[in-house]
């Protein structure tokens, strides 16, 4: 059971269902991961980390291959599954 309160997608209203949308369409298995969706109770700070994110993982000097490969190593590093 998670200890953060996070609005499911299908209770989303408004913003934050727009951002959970967005997010969705982006996300390789079509889900709002869990990460993002534990700032569902701010939408205008979920939308902006959801921004940056879309940054993060676009081509560009590195392929989204490359990050996936790095973020995914470094979260191993720090045992942690994000």
């Amino acid at each position: 059971m998670a200890r953060i309160k996070m609005i499911e997608e299908a209770d989303a209203e408004g913003p934050l269902a727009n951002v959970y949308t967005q997010s969705k369409a982006r996300s390789v298995a079509k889900v709002v991961p869990d990460i993002l969706r534990t700032m569902s109770l701010r939408p205008d700070f979920l939308a902006a980390i959801n921004a940056a994110s879309g940054l993060h993982f676009t081509d560009g000097a590195l392929t989204r291959a490359q990050h996936e490969m790095i973020a995914s190593y470094v979260s191993a590093l720090n045992k942690c599954r994000y």
